[in-house]
């Protein structure tokens, strides 16, 4: 096949960089476990009613066709069609229903999955990524405790990722009931349209959002004016955030007898609550930030942003937030919280900024050397032995001279070349291979050898007992000097 011009927004990592990428996967993976979540796979493909339950981002949701169908698919609905998903937790709310009598509840998963979104590529966007999630749903309800549990998962998991260039994380929390209480205290109808628009000011700013609450929220001047100040507000504990709360509702009238102002103070006594409460655990990790809006359609409380100190052209690198009705059957509901890391943004930041690099691209700590083709089931026996005590082994591709045997184990990055012991009566090859090797000065012929790349060493080996470094041995991530 003729080498094809890359496609943007699809990346594809080169074998040492996948190496990295399958760390930062490993690392999570473990610290999602020691909390106690389980693993899941979901399907790539749902239907079309399922993707459009998250709002504006079914403008990105990448629709499946046979090609027998193309130019006919307006005959069938589009929430009859498949989409490949956008998100894992849209596919999540769906599995949950469909397995609720095989789940054990509250039900803890994480799960790490590609996805597929048709925005614009750009540096540390992509069409087609990772996301690493992890998600606590309820039946029926669930506490309010995992609100502030899962976003110290998340930052704990994020602390492992510093090893590998990830600055230091720290979530930024809100609660949808509080900012909608306020808007609807203020006058405001379009409660989901001043979200969304209040969702843009890290990247248009105050002025651009102010104009867009005018002209498609219908607020007034005043009316943006006051979401922005609440967008503003910070406080150092939840004492302090719902004092100053309470002086921006006086000063915008909005009585403590109103329904508003009700709704508005249980969201944020919940903020208060997630504040404080990881505030004990691992103090400046979870801050409130009253920007945070999160413009979907599906949270119904705390929402989360994360960012990464000194990386602000990155953006949130991990969100989410609590939803009590994406999953319902009947009158059943499950309600559910969780967070997402875009996890290809991270490795793209890793390898490209933090310059993250493997220490080697093979796995491989040994390769097994080949006298002669005649000789090659010797050699796969050596490394089957190598693997069966947990070593990782290669052989080498072609018996070709052990100069070239050896530049090909240096280029994959593998630390050791074993020599199989020659037989006594040797070829031709055998004998020019020899003098590359090591040989007894009696003239016998000598047993197994292993050579260190590294130092040039050359040592006498047995199958049964060798054991590499413990540094060789690892494959390893490491940050360029």
């Amino acid at each position: 096949m003729s080498k094809g011009a890359s496609i943007s927004g699809f990346p594809e990592w080169l074998p040492s960089e996948r190496v990295v990428e399958q760390r930062v996967i490993d690392t999570l993976r473990r610290v999602f476990e020691l909390n106690g979540f389980i693993g899941i796979e979901t399907r790539a493909v749902e239907q079309g009613s399922s993707l459009l339950k998250k709002g504006e981002t079914s403008k990105e949701i990448y629709l499946l066709s046979r090609l027998q169908e193309v130019g006919h698919e307006s005959d069938t609905p589009i929430e009859d069609r498949l989409g490949l998903h956008f998100d894992l937790t849209v596919p999540l709310s769906r599995y949950v229903v469909e397995h609720s009598g095989a789940l054990a509840f509250p039900f803890k998963r994480w799960q790490i999955q590609k996805v597929w979104r048709g925005e614009r590529p750009q540096e540390g966007r992509f069409r087609e990524f990772v996301q690493a999630d992890i998600d606590v749903v309820g039946n029926g309800d669930l506490p309010a405790h995992y609100e502030v549990e899962l976003p110290l998962v998340m930052v704990s998991a994020l602390e492992e990722l510093r090893a590998f260039g990830l600055p230091k994380a720290t979530v930024h929390a809100n609660n949808r009931k509080l900012s909608e209480g306020f808007y609807r205290g203020l006058g405001l109808s379009d409660i989901e349209g001043v979200l969304r628009e209040i969702d843009k000011l890290d990247k248009v700013g105050a002025d651009e959002v102010a104009r867009l609450l005018v002209e498609s929220c219908g607020a007034n001047e005043a009316q943006a004016k006051a979401c922005l100040a609440l967008a503003e507000l910070t406080a150092a504990n939840g004492t302090e955030l719902a004092e100053r709360f309470d002086v921006l509702c006086e000063s915008q009238a909005i009585s403590h007898d109103s329904d508003a102002y009700t709704l508005a103070r249980e969201g944020l006594d919940t903020l208060a609550m997630i504040v404080d409460e990881a505030a004990k655990i691992r103090p400046g990790s979870v801050i409130a930030d009253l920007k945070i809006a999160r413009g979907l359609d599906y949270y119904t409380g705390s929402v989360y942003e994360t960012f990464l100190d000194g990386a602000a052209s990155l953006g949130s690198i991990c969100s989410g937030g609590r939803y009590d009705n994406l999953a319902t059957q009947g009158s059943k509901r499950y309600p559910g919280v969780g967070l997402s890391i875009g996890l290809s943004r991270l490795v793209s930041y890793m390898l490209h900024t933090a310059g993250a690099r493997a220490s080697r691209v093979s796995p491989a700590v040994v390769l097994v050397a080949v006298w002669n083709e005649a000789d090659r089931v010797q050699s796969n026996a050596i490394a089957n032995a190598l693997r069966a005590r947990g070593i990782a082994a290669d052989v080498a591709p072609k018996a070709v001279k052990l100069g070239k045997q050896i530049k090909y184990a240096d280029k994959l990055g593998i630390p050791y070349v074993w020599f199989p012991a020659q037989a006594a009566q040797g070829s031709e090859q055998n004998s020019e291979q020899n003098d590359e090797a090591t040989t007894e000065a009696n003239g016998e012929t000598p047993g197994d050898e292993v050579r260190d790349i590294m130092s040039g060493e050359q040592q006498p080996a047995d199958i049964k007992s060798w054991e590499p470094d413990t540094v060789y041995a690892r494959q390893t991530v490491s940050l360029k000097a």
